[in-house]
């Protein structure tokens, strides 16, 4: 059963079937501080993003065991691609990029000032109020915490779009979450496919699985990035999301988790075209064609031209033709119906054949 497809409000745009795909530029794993996190929004903004994306989060909170080791690949060498795994205390990881509220203020104002739109992961309640407070669009709510009903809940009372990320999740928790949203009265919807891994394997990116979420739910499918490169990105657009979300980075080499997988400042704006290009060539289900491809078409296409002079009162099929380009008189397929059709008047040899050349028989034969 194939539901209808849902447009879904983010702010005063669109995001669905019929619309640009929505470009998210996701700087919360990569900036290290409020002077890097404004420096990655202005590429944002600058490369033609739809938004930017941050993380709000409290690793004090977040984390009970300050000494749980993550692991993740740095890149190091650029030329060679050479990378190697390291480990570090998750907790300095999310230390590194956590933010004061008054912080979150400035890079929102900053980001509105640049006309990019701006969202937040969040992970408790008195987050999501200082999302609210600062008028955003939308709420996004982390993988890990696709079971975390009652923060779902909260979320959706918001009123703002919520972002449901589905790295590791069965179809049945995204199920019962996007129930946990709808229940409380939130239809504005969007469902990630977002594979895991930092960076994540091919085979775990699983596209197809975009159409499928679509299908199922009814709203609109993203695709977060998690892998090196765009090529990724291309593809999902392809395969129909909605909304594409791509890390940034000031520097690939930084040896920090995400690093890795991000595009650079000289990178964004050839991204972001990229998509577009993409975007533009799907083109429709329907083959629709200009009126300059229907004139560049004829100008390849073949028409009919005398072999040998006529007389008028002569039917073409008594006549030699030839089939030679360009195709703006008759065409060879109308050939055979205009067989017993009759020349109006005396012609040379080489004369293309027009519809006007041939009697009322030939009419008849173009009418049907």
């Amino acid at each position: 059963m194939y539901l209808e497809q849902k447009i879904v409000s983010f702010g005063e745009r669109k995001i669905g079937e019929g619309h640009p795909c929505f470009i998210v530029l996701e700087a919360g794993p990569t900036h290290d501080g409020l002077k890097t996190a404004k420096a990655l929004v202005k590429h944002a903004a600058e490369a033609g993003a739809d938004a930017v994306k941050f993380q709000i989060l409290d690793p004090d909170r977040l984390v009970a065991d300050k000494k749980q080791l993550f692991s993740f690949d740095i890149l190091v060498n650029r030329e060679t691609g050479e990378t190697k795994t390291v480990q570090e205390p998750l907790y300095d990881l999310l230390k590194r990029r956590s933010m004061q509220k008054d912080e979150w203020r400035e890079l929102k104002k900053y980001s509105d000032s640049l006309g990019l739109a701006f969202f937040a992961t969040v992970g408790f309640e008195d987050e999501i109020e200082l999302l609210e407070e600062l008028k955003c669009d939308s709420i996004k709510i982390a993988s890990a915490d696709v079971n975390h009903i009652p923060l779902i809940r909260r979320a959706a009372r918001s009123g703002m779009c919520i972002q449901l990320d589905t790295g590791n999740s069965t179809l049945v928790e995204i199920e019962v979450a996007v129930d946990a949203i709808r229940a409380e009265g939130n239809e504005n919807i969007i469902i990630h496919q977002c594979p895991s891994g930092y960076p994540a394997r091919l085979d775990s990116v699983n596209l197809q699985i975009i159409p499928t979420l679509k299908q199922m739910f009814g709203y609109p499918a993203a695709y977060s990035d998690h892998v090196p490169g765009w090529e990724m990105d291309i593809a999902a657009v392809a395969m129909g999301a909605n909304m594409v979300e791509k890390t940034i980075t000031l520097d690939r080499m930084t040896p920090s988790v995400e690093h890795i997988m991000s595009i650079e400042p000289t990178e964004m704006q050839a991204f972001v075209k990229a998509l577009r290009d993409v975007e533009t060539a799907m083109g429709q289900q329907r083959r629709i064609m200009a009126p300059a491809e229907l004139q560049k078409r004829n100008a390849i296409r073949r028409s009919i031209f005398l072999a040998e002079p006529v007389k008028a009162g002569q039917k073409l099929r008594d006549i030699k033709v030839e089939f030679r380009r360009p195709g703006y008189g008759i065409g060879p397929d109308f050939y055979e119906s205009l067989l017993d059709a009759v020349f109006v008047q005396d012609f040379e040899s080489g004369h293309r054949l027009s519809f006007s050349d041939l009697d009322k028989k030939e009419e008849s034969a173009k009418a049907a």
